[in-house]
């Protein structure tokens, strides 16, 4: 697009008239403001279709889309975005609106439908819930089994052996300090045996 310039020239190089400048101020003027707003709403525009596509191959339910894309507006207001790609950023709301609202899905899950790596994803969502101060309770083995007992079709006597198993765990202080996906895991695989 062509810009207006701030000399008061046309474009043969000829002065223009005074009486014509307070019209070519307020044209400068308006241009800025549109080029800003469309940068602005091409960015979020993008990330929403980012959004959309990751939650769908996710099969993220619809509340926690609207979640992650509140987060997301929330961010680019603070100015988290800069720096850091629009797919990152969006990967590491969507794990926040996940954890939020204890719908579970694991950071590798996230990366397996996103170019951003694991670790980057991670990074992001730990500075999002720190200086958009989102209140993330940790995730407990529990919110994994029935999500990995259906993945691996097994029944519902192994679903509950792996939940009793999880919960004679707790009870004797096995489970702190392991992650929650690795406990879940190993309650399932001895519920199976």
């Amino acid at each position: 697009s062509t810009d207006i310039s701030w000399k008061n020239k046309d474009s043969y190089g000829k002065s223009i008239p005074t009486r014509n400048r307070a019209q070519l101020y307020r044209l400068r003027k308006w241009q800025k403001r549109i080029k800003v707003s469309n940068a602005a709403e091409r960015n979020l525009s993008q990330a929403l279709q980012e959004l959309e596509r990751m939650a769908s191959n996710l099969s993220i339910p619809n509340d926690v889309r609207e979640s992650a894309a509140v987060i997301y507006r929330k961010a680019v207001k603070q100015n988290m975005i800069r720096g850091r790609s629009i797919e990152g950023v969006v990967a590491g709301s969507i794990y926040a609106a996940c954890r939020l609202t204890n719908v579970p899905r694991t950071l590798d899950e996230i990366a397996s439908v996103t170019r951003v790596k694991k670790k980057e994803i991670g990074r992001t969502y730990r500075i999002m819930s720190r200086y958009l101060k989102l209140n993330i309770i940790p995730s407990k083995p529990d919110d994994y089994v029935n999500r990995f007992c259906s993945k691996l079709k097994l029944s519902a006597e192994a679903k509950k052996r792996a939940n009793d198993i999880l919960k004679l765990a707790r009870d004797n202080d096995l489970t702190s300090g392991k992650g929650p996906t690795g406990v879940a895991a190993a309650a399932i695989y001895i519920a199976s045996l």
